[in-house]
């Protein structure tokens, strides 16, 4: 719903979920809802599709856990036929068959783009290639070294199954381009909001350490965040940075003013580069 809002305000950008988590969804209305936005959008609109990094979403949504990586193989083989045909004959475990099943609407794109969101783990990104999808790595913690794993895994899939035309790689982490002190939002957007709930008690020291050139979290200065964004370019071989722009309450005010220097100071220092 967000996204059609956008679509009908917007001519350029690309509309893209971060993430859609398929485990818990129907892929038939998945596929219908994207190709609703993507013909408002005149053809813009992308779904990255993962297993979800959090275990709430299988009990809301009457899923088992213990079927996690089972429920998203078969949904992701599900959607990628309704992406191709618009009429899909399919049988499955987690889902009433399909026979001869009409698929509508479609989607104004030939081939409505799907992107297999990881979130570091081998098996992921080793079927993100053997399926030949572009992979978009979520990575908010830890050097830009240790990516090269998952990076290595999918391409090396995707090669050996004959799809070295279609690998693509992103990498989504926590973006901040300002001069201001965002520790404190960042200690509240990680920290646990219950007794023994999920979360990340992150001090000062730990969050200048993370912040640092070499590692993945895109937080400093205009320049200092470009050469991070190359650094990565360069280690990885990204076509495209997800920046994580709004987080830990931060006020309107510096997530309008860290958007802002993206667009008009970092993006061309990275175009100029002839990077991403």
């Amino acid at each position: 719903m967000v996204l059609a809002a956008i679509a009908a305000r917007t001519e350029r950008i690309r509309l893209t979920s971060a993430v859609t988590v398929l485990s818990v969804l129907d892929p038939v209305r998945v596929y219908q809802d994207f190709a609703t936005v993507d013909l408002i959008s005149s053809g813009r609109a992308e779904i990255i599709a993962g297993r979800s990094a959090f275990a709430e979403p299988f009990a809301l949504f009457g899923e088992s856990v213990n079927d996690y990586d089972a429920l998203f193989a078969e949904k992701i083989d599900l959607l990628l036929r309704l992406r191709a045909d618009d009429h899909v004959t399919w049988s499955g475990k987690f889902r009433p068959p399909l026979s001869d099943a009409p698929i509508a609407p479609r989607a104004a794109q030939a081939e409505l783009p799907v992107w297999a969101g990881v979130g570091g783990s081998p098996t992921s990104a080793v079927r993100a290639g053997l399926l030949g999808l572009p992979m978009v790595l979520g990575y908010i913690g830890g050097p830009l070294s240790h990516a090269k794993r998952a990076v290595d895994l999918y391409r090396a899939a995707g090669e050996q199954a004959g799809h070295p035309e279609k690998l693509r790689v992103g990498i989504s982490t926590h973006f901040f381009a300002g001069t201001e002190d965002v520790f404190p939002y960042y200690h509240e957007y990680l920290r646990p909001k219950a007794p023994g709930g999920r979360g990340f008690l992150v001090d000062r020291a730990a969050f200048e350490a993370a912040t640092r050139r070499g590692q993945a979290i895109m937080i400093g200065l205009s320049e200092q965040v470009a050469e991070k964004i190359l650094d990565a370019k360069e280690m990885l071989g990204i076509d495209r940075f997800f920046g994580q722009f709004d987080w830990g309450g931060l006020p309107r005010a510096l997530v309008e003013d860290s958007l802002h220097r993206y667009a008009t100071e970092i993006a061309p220092i990275v175009r100029n580069h002839g990077r991403p």
